[in-house]
């Protein structure tokens, strides 16, 4: 192993001794306890299956029969969601042909940054994580299950998912994705237009033609942000079927995955010799995998909070300190857009995962001795899937790259470090995604803007008041002002003034997304401003230095907190904002996960 990663394994394993012993003792107590049904009275186990056909019902009769929980995030609105319409009968299917049975457990929300980005509805997006969370809890609840699957893709729901069926980690699961959309217009091409839109030279219906171009069928959008980072860490996590992440939707291969998910849940129950219980396979090992994986591909910054509550979830205690270590070792070999020019197709067909698993083995920067869904050993994830003469076989990945202006070795990076750093200093801690930004936009001094809302400083620039150097200080965007939404509207903007030669960055404690762009942006800034964090008492005009190398953020005023704290205009209702108030009030700081579950 590297030294570092080594180090950084063991302080976690020691800091979260207790809570991870504490989870491991409940999760052998629920898997010894064993599912209900078999303990259940007649008429409440009826209740179970009384609307299933009659050969099922037959089945369902064995309590000693596997049972497969489906916990699935379908709805027909969202592109990345809507293949999973097919799954429930595939895996019903492939159930029946090895002795099992599966049940549509429950389903879970899942609602899209993309068609919230800017407006109300985004104040709810990272809270929906938590709700999706609970959900999958109300689910599996019904302790029916030898075994679960969760179907689901984006930004909120993997993790979400993922909590939730950590509570019940006595269980295997595994995680059965939809796969990408199929390319649509080049991304170089969708951003040109975004930013003549932002200049006021382009029109809207060039702008949403635009758009529908690249955001043109079913599966997941394709550039590598939030949803698709959730699906290269459920490979280095060990969750999914190897190679699962990429396939395309609607093809053969994609449907043999799918049927081949319920067929391992079976040979991984607790009735088999390869039992490998949920608990088994989300450790600290597999956690530092999965930072490895992000650090190593440049994924999304929204990982920072949701790769901490998914680790806390399991009884492992990950910090931004964690992550920011591994980010300098691990080095950054892949660049997909927004951090290249090329999408996840071709990041797939270059090599795709199982070039990344095996260069980061290789290197010493993940560990192989980890329980995956798989069997033993993150080896496992090198392979890639395809179809011989029909049937669903395993075989040796690239082992070199196809396209070294997308994927490159361990020993020939695009960059010696990852793709995500932590800045401290005397305006709070906060994340910068550098992997996108070029080396000369990383550190910028200038005066501080400041604005309460992200709609204030888009007008700005409409008004023409912004070409100039600055550092925008958007605040009262964290979890207990407004939810913390994503800020990603801002991205064009920014950007059309950095190409104007001005230096330019924002400081937030909102969220930017996975899809962070090309200009500095230093976000999650804890404490946030709504809990008397230092960006309450800045001030148009003061002198801000961003230094993503250096890793400091720092404001050039001598008593800061002395200052009268400005207090946020956030709205409380109106688009369900209401019935989330107690979510707001709850919330851990952003370094601990932004989670009203964990706090």
């Amino acid at each position: 192993m590297h030294p570092v990663t080594a180090e950084v394994t063991e302080r976690i394993a020691e800091r979260s001794r207790d809570t991870r012993a504490d989870y491991l003792e409940r999760m052998r107590g629920a898997a010894d306890a064993g599912p209900a049904r078999g303990k259940l009275s007649c008429a409440n186990w009826a209740h179970a299956f009384a609307a299933e056909p009659g050969d099922v019902k037959a089945a369902l009769r064995n309590p000693n029969a596997p049972n497969i929980g489906i916990v699935s995030a379908y709805n027909d609105m969202l592109s990345a969601h809507q293949p999973l319409e097919r799954f429930p009968a595939i895996i019903k299917a492939a159930a029946r042909e090895v002795g099992a049975t599966a049940q549509y457990a429950g389903g879970v929300p899942a609602m899209c940054d993309g068609v919230t980005q800017g407006r109300p509805g985004m104040e709810l997006s990272l809270f929906s994580r938590d709700v999706i969370a609970m959900s999958t809890a109300v689910a599996l609840t019904h302790d029916a299950f030898d075994a679960a699957l969760m179907l689901g893709v984006c930004d909120k729901i993997v993790p979400g998912l993922t909590i939730g069926a950590l509570s019940f980690g006595h269980l295997p699961v595994i995680f059965v994705p939809a796969g990408p959309m199929t390319s649509g217009i080049p991304n170089a091409q969708k951003a040109q237009v975004r930013a003549l839109y932002a200049q006021g030279k382009a029109t809207r219906d060039e702008l949403l033609d635009s758009e529908m171009k690249s955001y043109h069928g079913p599966g997941t959008c394709t550039f590598y942000g939030t949803a698709n980072s959730n699906q290269m860490l459920m490979e280095m996590l060990g969750l999914h079927l190897p190679g699962s992440a990429f396939v395309n939707p609607g093809t053969e291969l994609r449907d043999a995955l799918v049927a081949a998910a319920p067929r391992r849940a079976v040979q991984i129950s607790r009735s088999s010799n390869d039992y490998t219980p949920m608990s088994a396979v989300v450790g600290v090992k597999s956690v530092v995998n999965a930072v490895a994986g992000l650090m190593a591909t440049g994924g999304s910054t929204n990982h920072t909070l949701h790769l901490v509550a998914m680790a806390r979830a399991a009884g492992v205690l990950l910090t931004w300190e964690d992550l920011d270590d591994l980010s300098r070792v691990t080095p950054l070999i892949a660049r997909v857009y927004p951090n290249g020019s090329e999408d996840v197709n071709a990041f797939h067909a270059a090599g795709g995962m199982a070039f990344v698993v095996r260069q980061l083995l290789d290197a010493g920067l993940a560990h192989d001795d980890v329980a995956t869904v798989a069997g033993p050993g993150l080896r496992r994830y090198q392979t890639e899937p395809f179809l011989r003469d029909g049937e669903l076989v395993w075989r040796e990945g690239a082992a070199a790259t196809h396209a070294p202006d997308i994927l490159r070795p361990v020993d020939d990076p695009f960059e010696s470090e990852g793709g995500l750093r932590l800045v401290t200093g005397n305006l709070g801690r906060a994340v910068i995604k550098t992997s996108a930004v070029k080396p000369e936009h990383r550190l910028v001094e200038a005066p501080a803007l400041v604005f309460d809302d992200q709609d204030d400083l888009l007008a700005a620039f409409q008004r023409g008041e912004l070409d100039r150097d600055f550092i925008a200080v958007l605040r009262f965007q964290g979890p207990k002002a407004n939810g913390m939404p994503e800020l990603h509207s801002l991205t064009p903007t920014l950007s059309v003034l950095q190409d104007r030669g001005r230096k330019v960055a924002l400081v937030t404690d909102g969220r930017m997304s996975g899809a962070s762009g090309k200009v500095p942006a230093a976000i999650h800034v804890t404490p946030e401003a709504a809990a008397g964090g230092p960006l309450a008492c800045v001030r148009d005009g003061d002198i801000i230095r961003l230094d993503a190398e250096a890793g400091r953020l720092e404001i050039k005023v001598d008593a800061l907190m002395a200052r009268e704290r400005a207090v946020g205009r956030n709205p409380t209702h109106g688009f369900g904002r209401e019935l989330f108030g107690w979510m707001r009030q709850g919330a851990s700081h952003a370094d601990e996960g932004a989670s009203v579950l964990f706090g």
